[in-house]
């Protein structure tokens, strides 16, 4: 897969199925985040979830366990104006 930071037709294709997904009032997982700059790139562009070796290598079950216990958790809290024009979301 090509990264949607250096390839524009990826990143326009990951941009249309986030507004299309969110037209039709569904979540938005991306999976195979792995650096800052896609992580940056999705944030901005309000995906819901992503995944990735930029979060964490694949784990024991037992590992992953205890991460879910101890609530660690990425905050992905969007900044209050953005320089990139945005689809409609679920609600509006």
């Amino acid at each position: 897969m090509r990264d949607i930071i250096t390839d524009p037709d990826s990143a326009a294709i990951a941009v249309t199925i986030i507004s299309l997904a969110h037209s039709l009032r569904r979540r938005v997982v991306a999976e195979g985040v792995e650096t800052e700059a896609q992580l940056d790139f999705l944030r901005r562009r309000r995906c819901d979830e992503m995944q990735g070796y930029y979060f964490s290598r694949p784990l024991p079950a037992e590992e992953f366990a205890r991460l879910l216990r101890e609530g660690r958790s990425l905050s992905l809290a969007f900044p209050v104006s953005l320089s990139i024009p945005l689809a409609p979301g679920p609600d509006g």
